[in-house]
């Protein structure tokens, strides 16, 4: 099942589809950076968790919040509150707004799929569409409450993890001034050598973003956004005088990697440096800040290219300043309390 649903999802975020969806991730990072511009302050965390969500809930459903009667990402959010929770289910807590953020979501994503489902002719290739076709198909092994239950689950992994990945990246430049020059003169030097200074993005000028990338691996590394990965024993397994019999429920623990001194030299110093030469194409057993083994996500590409594209956005157009917030917490998830706000601005010509 999960080898077909990764197919599934692969049909969508593959790279082949990614490249065609470049322009439109960048017009999007663009287009919501100049509106935080004119606003005194921008609270960067739910600003990006905004923007990432709109721009996967049009690729998947086709939902345009500016148009609909109800608002999904509400949902959402009212579901990641409360999901570490203490599970006591009284109107009012954190876990019964979770409960019910998910029950209305899923009602709301239900209500989508049967409006699609009334309208055959009308097709907009996104992943609804995608859906009904197997949905038809005889011997086909989906059903519309897995499929329901894959929407959501896109939904929020996609704009919650790459959201914050985001917010610390920021935050890690502003940190960070010698980290920031340098990224800020790759991007530069990408506008440089272009013959139309006025285009956008190509697939090959993204490829060739060495230090991006190096940097998004050490954000992603110390941030350890997921605070745990869960994994079942298949067989009986001998580890470090444990013993874990086959069928038990492991919980792997990716900052007891990330955060090894035997793994990396100064653990907790911000260096994107150490990734220059290495070579990630998939998760490994010294990082797996985008999980591990056959289970490694398959979102991770597009988060990638939604990180850097921002990201060239935000340095070759703007400068900001921290004005508050920013201290992080872990509960066990990352948390920012205070969130984190910020003063953006656009560049001058001379700067």
């Amino acid at each position: 099942m999960f080898k077909y649903l990764k197919n599934m999802v692969l049909s969508l975020f593959g790279p082949e589809n990614i490249k065609k969806m470049l322009p439109e991730v960048e017009q999007t990072a663009c287009r919501r950076l100049q509106r935080w511009s004119i606003q005194e302050t921008v609270e960067l965390k739910e600003a990006t968790a905004a923007m990432i969500f709109d721009l996967t809930a049009k690729k998947l459903i086709s939902y345009d919040q500016d148009n609909a009667c109800q608002n999904l990402r509400e949902n959402f959010v009212a579901f990641i509150k409360g999901l570490l929770s203490f599970p006591l289910d009284i109107p009012g807590t954190a876990y019964h707004k979770c409960l019910q953020g998910r029950k209305n979501a899923m009602k709301m994503l239900k209500n989508l799929l049967n409006e699609r489902r009334a309208m055959p002719g009308k097709s907009r290739s996104d992943f609804f569409d995608f859906v009904l076709e197997e949905l038809q198909k005889e011997g086909t092994i989906l059903t519309e409450e897995i499929a329901l239950d894959l929407m959501f689950l896109l939904l929020f992994a996609s704009f919650e993890t790459t959201s914050m990945a985001l917010t610390l990246a920021v935050k890690f430049l502003s940190d960070n001034p010698l980290v920031l020059k340098k990224l800020r003169e790759e991007h530069e030097t990408i506008l440089r050598n272009r013959e139309n200074t006025d285009s956008g993005l190509t697939w090959k000028e993204y490829k060739s973003m060495a230090y991006t990338f190096q940097f998004i691996n050490e954000t992603v590394r110390l941030a350890n956004i997921a605070p745990v990965i869960f994994r079942k024993a298949l067989r009986e397994i001998h580890f470090k005088g444990y013993t874990i019999p086959a069928g038990w429920a492991i919980m792997v623990c990716p900052s007891a990697v990330h955060l090894n001194p035997a793994k990396y030299k100064d653990p907790l110093t911000f260096n994107p440096s150490r990734w220059e030469g290495v070579e990630i194409n998939g998760a490994t057993k010294n990082f797996m800040a985008f999980g591990g083994g056959m289970r490694f996500c398959v979102g991770a590409d597009f988060a990638k290219v939604q990180m850097a594209v921002f990201l060239h956005c935000l340095v070759t157009k703007y400068r900001w300043e921290p004005i508050k917030g920013g201290n992080i917490l872990r509960t066990p998830g990352l948390q920012l309390p205070d969130g984190f706000h910020i003063r953006l601005m656009e560049k001058t010509r001379m700067e």
